[in-house]
């Protein structure tokens, strides 16, 4: 991956495009000159991470750095990677904790051995030294207006996500929860239980239903709801596979375009859903930009330069809403940036 290039600038949180102006400059060396070498490690397996992926790929090479994407595929397998990477005296690592609260122990090793900073999902009482992500429980509220526009006379509303516990995931359930209950605007508010049924003035949030990754137990667990529950109005998917699980099972039920989906991130198969009518919308991230810059920062502390740490340790990159009117223009700008476009023309 090594290769001469350029740095980007930073995404202020009012852009809305995935990538960001680049300006020519050096490959980024140590103090001592010698390669810079980082790590990526994901919270799972999913397309959501080969986007992350392509923009890691992206800044190694035009930082001329080397980079390191690993997707394991649970907490103890990304326990074994970080202490795998700290025994190869990686430069710094970019992780997405999968369960912050029971990580501090690892997570505080990577630190005192390298420069760590989160990504996607945050560790606030790790000594991390920056998270690179959007507002998780902004971008739930967000979700929860396209379920008000998506079933604007109120209605039951069902919610599924790979997992509880890891802090993105807990944040992004709130948010819907409490956009759908009229609450006021707070991030602290305690999570609500996730067996409990939610009833507001409009909308009952039935359950919130996990699969732990399984992408099979995705699909069964939104059938199950389906048939437990015949008047369920909207189905909302936290993770990236969870919309195209959710429309299998509506569309084995012969309910599709009955039940009302939306979303989280860009899966083609969402991506197609809402152009095609069968998804409402969907809240994406900019999972290039958090490869890309995490790439970026961690090489910059690596070569000793602790400016580019970001104001009060936060890099904003702000989620954005697809409907059906901007979806074919965001996927084509997505395609643009993975090289899909490129392959599927040859």
């Amino acid at each position: 991956m090594a290769a001469t290039g350029c740095t980007i600038e930073k995404v202020e949180p009012e852009s809305e495009t995935l990538t960001a102006q680049a300006s020519k400059t050096q490959a980024i060396k140590k103090a001592d000159g010698e390669d810079i070498k980082v790590a990526y490690v994901t919270n799972g397996i999913a397309s959501f991470w080969v986007i992350a992926e392509a923009g890691c790929k992206a800044a190694a090479k035009d930082l001329g750095v080397e980079c390191t994407v690993r997707m394991p595929d649970g907490a103890a397998d990304q326990m074994r990677t970080l202490e795998e990477l700290i025994a190869l005296g990686v430069d710094g690592v970019a992780v997405s904790p999968i369960d912050p609260g029971n990580q501090t122990g690892i997570l505080n090793d990577v630190a005192a051995a390298t420069n760590l900073i989160t990504q996607d999902s945050d560790a606030p009482d790790a000594n991390r030294l920056a998270y690179i992500g959007m507002n998780n429980y902004d971008a739930g509220r967000m979700c929860g207006k396209l379920v008000k526009e998506a079933l604007p006379d109120g209605g039951e509303v069902m919610i599924f996500v790979g997992r509880l516990g890891q802090l993105n995931a807990d944040q992004r359930r709130q948010g819907v929860i409490d956009e759908l209950l009229n609450r006021s605007n707070d991030s602290q508010r305690p999570f609500d239980p996730s067996d409990a049924v939610l009833k507001g003035d409009k909308y009952t949030i039935l359950d919130t239903r996990t699969d732990d990754f399984d992408f099979a137990k995705a699909k069964s667990v939104a059938e199950d709801a389906i048939v437990k529950y015949p008047n369920i109005g909207c189905m909302v998917g936290l993770f990236a596979y969870n919309p195209p699980n959710i429309l299998e099972a509506i569309s084995g039920a012969g309910k599709l375009g009955e039940i009302k989906v939306v979303g989280f991130d860009e899966d083609d198969h969402t991506l197609q859903a809402i152009v095609d009518g069968n998804c409402y919308g969907t809240i994406v991230q900019n999972p290039y930009q958090y490869g890309y810059q995490s790439v970026e920062l961690l090489s910059k502390l690596a070569a000793g330069d602790e400016s580019a740490l970001p104001e009060g340790g936060v890099l904003n990159i702000p989620a954005r809403a697809i409907r059906q009117d901007n979806a074919q223009a965001f996927w084509d700008e997505l395609k643009s940036l993975t090289g899909e476009s490129e392959t599927s023309d040859q």
